[in-house]
């Protein structure tokens, strides 16, 4: 029969689900079926009716429906009672995911009610005066104690709650398996995913179905479940495995033959025996399965964690294997585990067992290389070797031993015992030629001999120098063959070349290598790196081959070169720099850049270029493309003008630091004395300078060059100045000479002479008047012309000179220029020669007693510098001199 069913809400006009019910009716059957509202049933009535049909394919058509019943009420309200408000559903469970209708029922229609979810107000839809419906859609799980949801009465004390049950979802059991480890017992696993349970609620089960049998077992655990296999010997198995909870549940099956799903157990008492430096014989055991008892069994051999040999071995219940090829000293890992032989299914659990290899004798030699170099005469050899890394050691090494042979003259050899803590120890030897063999030893013995000659002699080490340009990579270094004899090549450099000790870092390299890339972690940019290239002769000699400097990367120089001024004349001057220490250069010096800048100039001079400052100041520059240049003349300069000069060296990374200049002040050409106490340029033959009594005749000034002095009128400051006119070829006669000279006539150095005061003349002392004197700057306190107590006695029947004329002009010279190319500008304090005529005529042999008092001051001719300590020595005592006169002490600088 099929029935067809109507269900109404509220009133049976209002029909909300019709479906259709088929079954097969008997005599005086009693029917039952069931349908879920999504409305509780409490907060609506609901109206039923149905009516049914033949559906039998035996009864031909048409077949007809039968009237419907008569409409049955459902109603659950009038069992509710009297509260003032409902809310349900109560304690409902479902899924997460789902959708959930709530409602609340009201008795008083004049309420204001609200409801929250969470403490969130939520907001439905009202069926009827008294019924509202709250629909929550895709519910989601919040805790495992439920979810909370009530309704309250504005502004009276009436609340209504209920708890809201959502589980997690069901899953299907995933990778579902089932495997034996002695054909008695079946283990199937599953992974169950998200726990469904909640408090107070049944939790989910699993249950195991096999359908060859029909049998069937509730699972004890909700990962696992053990399945006794009969001792029929079923050969296939097809399992299904139902997870099951309160909203539903989930299934999953498998089929397989029970030998092909053996997993053995995990092996057992894993053993090393015989353990030498390079073998040793692993052995273990197996659990038995059954008749199938062959098993393939897995061998690793680990060492530091990688596996480095593999091996398979058949067994039934020992296993044994011989490892080999093991390194001595070394902590391997034996490791085994094992599988089905026969059809192969899973590996069994692994075992492990950790053991060393016993020590053999070092099986490399040391890689030895040595510095030479003369002590007192004597040759003495620094030797150096690398540590043997562990593969070569064989274990630990407890000393070095070198061994030192004489080959010019045998004798016994000359053992030296070396720590274990150092890489290399120092030999004194002398200039015969000595074989050194270095070994190192540990507990099985020595390492084969490294064997080096060293010589007293130590061949050409002139050997010209060439550049190597670095990269990021390293040096790229190559040389060229010589003797054809070679039977290997070394090159050494230093890691930290500006450290001392500099880390002398060597590397081997065969006979037919000419080229390597030299690289190390401690290269770094601004560096200079020297590499050495030697040759290893047939006797194990060492020879210099080739020399290689370079920077991994150049960089511009950091300071600029100490600069001295010599030469100044009016229109030029001459510059001039040392060398830098190449181990304090940033790079390869090409040239410098000279720079040029004065106020009074505004164009450059040949050779240089306009240029502009980092501070937009402008300059001329003048580059030098030659690095072994180490002078410069400025050219084609004022007289009497300021310039300011710089010099930077370039590389190929940039120029030094543009810093402060330096200033240069050229002469006024007019007064500048070269050579000689009279030689001078374009002085008026007319022209004389008196100075008055008590003047300072000399400048005060820094000295810039104290081999050129120049003295203009400006920089005399004297009492008072006038200004002389003599005839061409006038007579000067001098205070008590028997003779007159003309002006011409004056080729020599005159005479300092004393001039008494009168008789009783009670003020100072006698004036000095003098030409071309020797002027101490080291003296003090006293003019040109000045004044001082002379006694009677110490007064010269006859005045003399301070030193004879021959003699200074002799002194003068030689040192003047011998000092020229020598003293730097600033270095040493200065004597002037000075030329001053006398006022006073007469013959200086016949002077009278009584003369009258001296013309203040003389006539000023020319002054020259001359370096302290050419001062004329105390007269003798028939110079007729009693005493030599202290004059100013004054820095007399141009």
């Amino acid at each position: 029969m099929l029935f067809q069913i109507q269900i109404s809400r509220m009133k049976t006009s209002n029909v909300i689900w019709v479906g259709n019910y088929s079954t097969v009716v008997k005599r005086d059957p009693v029917l039952h079926w069931s349908w879920k509202s999504e409305l509780p049933l409490e907060c609506a009535t609901h109206f039923v009716r149905m009516r049914s049909r033949v559906d039998d394919a035996k009864i031909p058509e048409p077949r007809f429906w039968s009237n419907w019943s008569s409409w049955k009420e459902a109603d659950a309200q009038k069992s509710l009672g009297r509260d003032p408000l409902f809310l349900f559903p109560k304690d409902k469970l479902v899924e997460e995911g789902s959708n959930v209708t709530i409602c609340y029922m009201s008795r008083n229609q004049q309420d204001n009610i609200s409801c929250y979810l969470e403490g969130q107000q939520i907001h439905g839809e009202q069926l009827d005066s008294n019924v509202s419906a709250f629909k929550l859609n895709k519910v989601s799980f919040i805790r495992k104690t439920g979810t909370n949801i009530f309704c309250k009465v504005d502004q009276k004390d009436v609340i209504k709650g209920i708890v809201l049950f959502v589980s997690k979802v069901l899953e299907e059991p995933k990778d579902f398996s089932c495997e034996t480890q002695d054909f008695k017992t079946l283990t199937c696993t599953w992974d169950p995913g998200t726990d469904t349970s909640l408090p107070k609620r049944s939790s989910q089960s699993y249950t195991l179905f096999e359908s060859f049998s029909g049998k069937k077992i509730l699972c004890e655990h909700k990962n696992s479940c053990n399945w006794q296999v009969d001792s029929d010997s079923q050969e296939m198995y097809n399992f299904t495995l139902v997870a099951e909870n309160a909203l539903g549940n989930r299934s999953v099956s498998v089929l397989f033959s029970l030998t092909h799903r053996v997993h053995p157990k995990t092996p057992y008492n894993l053993f090393l025996k015989n353990v030498s430096g390079t073998k040793a014989t692993v052995t273990w055991k197996v659990h038995p399965i059954g008749n199938y008892s062959t098993l393939l069994c897995q061998l690793d051999l680990l060492g530091e964690g990688n596996v480095i040999q593999q091996h398979n071995v058949s067994i039934k219940e020992n296993g044994e294997y011989l490892l080999s090829e093991l390194e001595p000293d070394t902590e391997y890992m034996a490791r085994v585990r094992c599988a089905d032989a026969n059809h192969f299914w899973k590996w069994s659990g692994s075992i492990s067992q950790k053991f060393i290899t016993a020590e053999a004798a070092p099986s490399e030699a040391l890689d030895v290389w040595r510095n030479v170099k003369s002590v007192s005469g004597r040759p003495t050899v620094t030797l150096f070797w690398k540590p043997l890394s562990k593969l070569h050691a064989n274990g630990k090494i407890l000393s070095y031993n070198v061994t030192v042979e004489n080959l010019d003259r045998p004798s016994g050899l000359e053992v030296h015992s070396v720590p274990a803590t150092a890489n290399g120890t120092e030999l004194t030897l002398d200039q015969d030629s000595y074989q050194i063999h270095v070994t190192a030893l540990n507990s099985a013995g020595p390492s084969p001999a490294s064997v080096i000659v060293v010589s007293g002699d130590p061949g050409n080490e002139e050997v010209e120098e060439e550049r190597v340009n670095g990269t990021e990579d390293g040096f790229s270094v190559s040389w060229k063959p010589q003797s054809g004899k070679a039977i290997g090549y070394v090159v050494e450099w230093c890691d930290h070349p500006q450290d001392l000790p500099c880390d002398l870092q060597w590397k081997n390299l065969s006979s037919n290598t000419t080229s390597t890339v030299i690289s190390s972690g401690a290269f770094r940019p601004g560096v200079r790196y020297n590499f050495r290239i030697y040759e290893i002769s047939t006797e194990r000699m060492a020879y210099l081959l080739e020399k290689k400097a370079g920077y991994l990367k150049e960089l511009a120089p950091s300071d600029n070169p100490q600069v001295v001024v010599s030469n100044l004349t009016s229109h030029s001057f001459t510059l001039s720099w040392k060398d830098y220490s190449t181990d304090s250069q940033l790079g390869f010096i090409q040239g410098y850049y000279v720079y040029l800048r004065s106020k009074a100039e505004k164009e450059c001079h040949p050779g240089f270029k306009k240029a502009t400052l980092p501070d937009k100041s402008a300059c001329c520059q003048h580059r030098i493309d030659n690095p072994e240049q180490k002078t410069f003349v400025m050219e084609n300069l004022q007289p009497e003008s300021v310039y300011e000069f710089l010099v930077t060296p370039y590389t190929s990374a940039g120029s030094g630091p543009l810093d402060a200049f330096t200033k240069v002040t050229t002469p006024d050409e007019y007064y500048l004395v070269e050579k000689g106490p009279y030689t001078h340029t374009h002085h008026p033959p007319h022209d004389r300078l008196r100075f008055a009594h008590h003047d300072h005749l000399l400048p005060k000034k820094s000295v810039e060059n104290p081999h050129l002095t120049i003295m203009n009128v400006s920089d005399c400051v004297p009492d008072a100045i006038e200004v002389i006119h003599k005839p061409e070829g006038s007579k000067i006669q001098f205070l008590g000479a028997s003779k007159s000279l003309t002006e011409t006539e004056f080729t020599k150095p005159a005479y300092l002479y004393l001039l008494p005061a009168e008789k009783n003349y009670s003020g100072p002392g006698p004036c000095i008047c003098f030409e071309n004197l020797t002027y101490n700057e080291a003296a003090a306190d006293s003019g040109s012309c000045g004044h001082f107590p002379v006694t009677p006695e110490a007064l010269p029947g006859q005045p003399g000179p301070l030193t004879s004329p021959e003699n200074l002009l002799k002194a003068l010279e030689k040192n003047y220029m011998n000092s020229l190319g020598e003293t730097a500008a600033g270095e040493a304090s200065l004597n002037y020669v000075s030329q001053l005529a006398s006022q006073m005529s007469g013959d200086k042999d016949s002077l009278p007693a009584n003369p009258p008092e001296p013309v203040l001051c003389s006539e000023y001719k020319m002054q020259m510098a001359i370096p302290l300590g050419l001062a004329s020595p105390p007269p003798a005592e028939n110079s007729g001199l009693s005493s030599t006169t202290p004059l100013d002490q004054s820095e007399h600088y141009r």
